[in-house]
């Protein structure tokens, strides 16, 4: 029996019989457009076979894309009502046995997750998108790749190269884990209730090699806080109560790693932070 996908009437019904009102504090949007979750699939390049983590399934209107295109689920739901109807309303669509599991928890807390998954795909709330995005990365190595769906100012910050206007701490610390690209936009008209902001698709994919250890990565977030922490400083002056608490030592930190300390630190790349952070004892 094929995979079905909810409609827009479906998913209104089923708030209604969930007594599920959309709240901003949760971001729930829900996406009422079959086109736009296979296009969300399609993005994230999901295969039949492999196993996808779905932060957020909510009513599982892309759950049930990403079980249609062959892959088993792994989702993270916060809301209880929804994590547990989530599995009768895969049922009625043809989803078999085994292929879905859902995690009933907040997603920052989740430290495992069943099945070992490849694939991250998710819609996710302006307000945590960030924060969950790099908790996953930080906190299951087996994620290679994925495609999230989040405010297009996030997207944007998430994709952004050094030097640009939007680059900043959030960047370079999802650039430590590996490539981001902006993966198509999602048209307002898709979600119910209808948001008041822009979504886009941002993608990534995992480096081949980690670029260091938990301890180096720690150390290089820190100075990366530091040095977005004061925008439009210096490096010299941003980091310097990490480097002996004086602009001429951090100076000398800066360039025995052969970075002037005269930038700022919206154009260094991760690299260069992760040099930087090499340096500290």
């Amino acid at each position: 029996m094929p995979v079905t996908l909810l409609g827009a009437a479906e998913i209104r019904a089923l708030a209604a019989e969930l007594d599920v009102t959309p709240t901003k504090k949760l971001g729930q949007n829900f996406v009422v457009d079959a086109n736009t979750v296979r296009k969300i699939v399609h993005a994230a390049r999901v295969q039949p076979g492999e196993r996808v983590v779905e932060i957020g399934p909510g009513l599982g209107s892309l759950t049930l894309a990403i079980l249609e295109a062959g892959a088993s689920v792994t989702a993270v739901e916060i809301d209880h009502r929804l994590a547990a109807h989530l599995p009768v309303t895969a049922a009625r669509h043809g989803v078999a046995d085994g292929a879905l599991t859902v995690v009933d928890a907040d997603a920052l807390r989740v430290t495992e997750l069943p099945g070992e998954p490849t694939v991250l795909v998710a819609n996710l709330p302006y307000n945590v998108s960030v924060p969950v995005l790099l908790h996953f990365l930080e906190t299951f190595p087996y994620l290679q790749r994925g495609v999230v769906m989040v405010q297009a100012e996030v997207a944007e910050r998430l994709a952004a190269a050094p030097g640009s206007k939007i680059y900043g701490s959030p960047s370079a610390k999802a650039a430590w884990y590996g490539s981001w690209r902006l993966a198509g936009a999602v048209s307002r008209q898709v979600f119910w209730p209808v948001p008041n902001v822009d979504s886009l698709l941002v993608a990534f994919e995992r480096d081949a090699e980690a670029r260091g250890d938990d301890a180096l990565r720690r150390r290089t977030f820190q100075i990366i806080d530091a040095a977005f922490g004061q925008r439009r400083k210096m490096l010299r002056q941003a980091v310097s109560p990490l480097f002996g608490g004086t602009a001429a030592t951090a100076s000398a930190a800066l360039e025995a790693v052969g970075i002037d300390p005269t930038l700022r630190g919206e154009q260094l790349t991760i690299d260069d932070f992760v040099r930087l952070g090499a340096s500290v004892h």
